[in-house]
């Protein structure tokens, strides 16, 4: 227990002026009206769902052919088998896309007239396989590559191989982009204080350069995340191909939203972890410019 001098007042507490018991009144009350229009405009959706998708004639086949809670509970096993393949060539493609893309993003930063062959080549691999359709890559790696060195290669193998040339093209232009944001005098600051080209790429511009791009790495990978479902292309039976046959087995196409929830659950985090990350970023750069 705290004992005051003899004499001595016991201070008052705080109370804020008018002004700002209005500004906080003010602000209740646009926060509770901001909550009655939200859930009125939810309820009038809901209402608007219910009477033109739930309450009309084609809700009960779109029920029977797409959303069967049996064939979807029998298909699930072998969907989630597959699914732990796609998972698996995701898992290696981050590697690898990571790897060759940070390379070709290199390439194409590096300066003098030495370098010219290099910058070309990287060049030329982006507008490549930017340009051309997945699917057209797979066809050519999971045919091609087979025929011509007349062996049989795992199709998760060539899963990766496809992945890594597509999106490896996306992510070092992203990666180049962020590289290139990075203020030049960093580098001649770092170059002043004596360190060499990789040292300041890998200590100085690269930290910077992730910050900058990481939510565009992010909306590649999801998009990475949705496009590894196209192995089954390649004979893999992932959760697309085990969806396909459950589906040809029931003449239901269940199987296929079974499938699409997987994938769409596998995004959920990252979308999430993206919005908040930008959310961050944004609020950072903008501290102290909202009065």
């Amino acid at each position: 227990m705290t004992i005051q001098p003899p004499g001595s007042a016991r201070p008052e507490p705080h109370r804020p002026s008018e002004l700002e018991s209005g500004r906080r009144a003010y602000r209740r009350r646009q926060q509770t009206r901001s909550v009655l229009i939200a859930a009125a405009s939810t309820v009038v959706v809901g209402a608007l769902v219910w009477a033109f998708v739930i309450n009309t004639e084609g809700w009960a086949k779109v029920q029977a052919f797409f959303l069967d809670p049996a064939i979807a509970l029998a298909s699930l096993p072998k969907i989630w088998d597959g699914f732990l393949l796609n998972l698996e060539v995701l898992a290696i493609s981050v590697v690898t896309v990571g790897v060759v893309a940070l390379l070709i993003a290199t390439f194409r930063t590096l300066r003098g007239p030495v370098f010219f062959p290099l910058r070309v080549i990287a060049a030329a691999y982006t507008d490549l396989f930017r340009g051309m359709p997945f699917i057209i890559v797979l066809y050519i790696v999971g045919i091609g590559i087979p025929t011509i060195t007349n062996t049989r290669i795992p199709p998760i193998v060539l899963g990766v191989i496809a992945v890594t040339l597509t999106y490896s093209s996306y992510v070092a232009e992203v990666m180049r982009a962020g590289i290139e944001a990075v203020h030049p005098s960093q580098r001649l600051a770092a170059r002043a204080l004596g360190l060499g080209y990789v040292q300041t790429l890998v200590r100085i511009v690269l930290p910077q350069a992730i910050r900058k791009i990481t939510p565009p790495l992010m909306n590649d990978f999801v998009a990475m995340q949705k496009d590894v479902g196209l192995v089954s292309i390649l004979g893999a039976v992932d959760a697309v191909r085990a969806a396909q046959i459950a589906a040809s087995q029931t003449y239901n196409f269940t199987p296929y939203i079974v499938a699409g929830v997987l994938f769409v659950l596998l995004a959920i985090p990252t979308i999430r972890l993206t919005d908040w990350y930008s959310a961050r970023l944004r609020d950072r750069e903008q501290m102290g410019s909202i009065v």
